[in-house]
């Protein structure tokens, strides 16, 4: 059996250093040059314009990582969603001049919530409501604009919440990303599953992974191989599924993808 095509996130700076190894295999791209809002409020045009030379002749599965900072996906001020829905509208906007068919979003679900959405009469559908309320305009017009968000897990403690909340839309516009430190640091820190489970979870609805390793403490996006994060095991609950979900190395420092990528060859993990 062939071993999955490993693919990457980085800004453009790092497509220009890696646009050769992304290009050998058609590799999964995302693309991180977008989630500021100085960024989508200024001319971000010229930057799409350099991304697509450099991807020229590029057949692989590109994506973005949409904008997030700040920005609750289940706000419960209707002037707050409106901010929400504007940035979202920014992103798809971006995925449009680029082509990306993929944009990466962030789950609602905070730890507080996980004690305490069954503390509230009627919590739980409160929460959805207000996903419906802030991302339902985006998830009509990704539709329609052939993108599929993708809801990451953030400090999500019970991964059965996003995967209902994705559920809930009954769309196929809208799926589940899994990012294997955020889900590691959830574990151990706060009682989560390990991070097969959260794979295995998402099943038919996981659409999008990112790669990095952690200890479990913070948020470290380290090099795979570096923390505690358990690969064996999520490669193949990763194996079970019945689709193949974009695999994106997510590190802290770029240069380390030759380091993760020996790492998943030496373990006949990923190549």
């Amino acid at each position: 059996m062939p071993l999955p095509v490993i693919g990457a996130a980085m800004p453009t700076a790092g497509l220009e250093r890696y646009r050769d190894w992304i290009r050998e295999k058609d590799r999964d791209l995302e693309i991180q040059s977008f989630v500021g809002a100085e960024v989508l409020n200024g001319d971000w045009r010229p930057e799409a314009d350099r991304i697509r030379q450099l991807l020229d002749g590029y057949r692989g599965r590109l994506g973005i990582h949409g904008p997030f900072w700040g920005l609750p996906t289940a706000a419960l001020d209707p002037d707050v969603r409106a901010v929400v829905a504007r940035r979202m509208d920014q992103g798809l906007d971006v995925c449009a001049a680029l082509g990306a068919t993929q944009m990466v979003i962030h789950s609602p679900y905070s730890t507080w919530d996980a004690n305490n959405l069954d503390n509230f009469p009627g919590q739980r559908a409160r929460v959805i409501e207000a996903a419906h309320a802030t991302l339902g305009a985006a998830v009509r017009r990704a539709a329609d604009q052939g993108v599929t968000l993708v809801l990451e897990n953030i400090e999500d403690k019970n991964p059965a919440d996003r995967r209902a909340l994705v559920d809930s839309f009954g769309s196929d516009a809208i799926r589940l990303s899994v990012d294997t430190g955020h889900a590691h640091y959830a574990h151990v820190s706060t009682g989560a599953p390990p991070v097969d489970y959260f794979v295995a979870d998402a099943g038919a609805q996981l659409d999008h992974v990112h790669l990095q390793d952690a200890d479990g403490f913070a948020d470290r996006h380290w090099s795979l191989g570096e923390g505690t994060v358990r690969w064996a095991a999520v490669f193949r609950a990763l194996a079970a599924l019945p689709g193949q979900p974009r695999l994106i190395l997510e590190l802290r420092d770029i240069a380390q993808i030759p380091a993760s990528m020996a790492f998943l060859a030496a373990q006949g993990l990923g190549e």
